[in-house]
């Protein structure tokens, strides 16, 4: 039997941490340089305990979704 959500430990603890998720998720999809990427927005989601970060570069805007425990994207939605 596992845990609840609440008794896991998170692999992203800090905002910097899911921030830097992020931005390699970023760089990896889109293919463009880390001084252009610029942080609008971060949020935590305490019931589900999932990051969202809003990231821009260039002309472009993205929200990437991201489990805190299991310290992986599960989304890039470009807004």
């Amino acid at each position: 039997m596992s845990p609840g959500i609440g008794l896991m430990d998170r692999r992203l603890k800090t905002e910097k941490d899911a921030i830097s998720l992020a931005r390699s998720g970023i760089l990896k999809n889109y293919k463009t340089e880390l001084e252009k990427i610029e942080t609008l927005e971060t949020k935590y989601d305490d019931d589900a305990g999932d990051w969202y970060v809003a990231l821009g570069w260039d002309e472009k805007r993205a929200i990437v979704k991201m489990d805190s425990v299991l310290a992986e994207i599960t989304e890039i939605k470009e807004i």
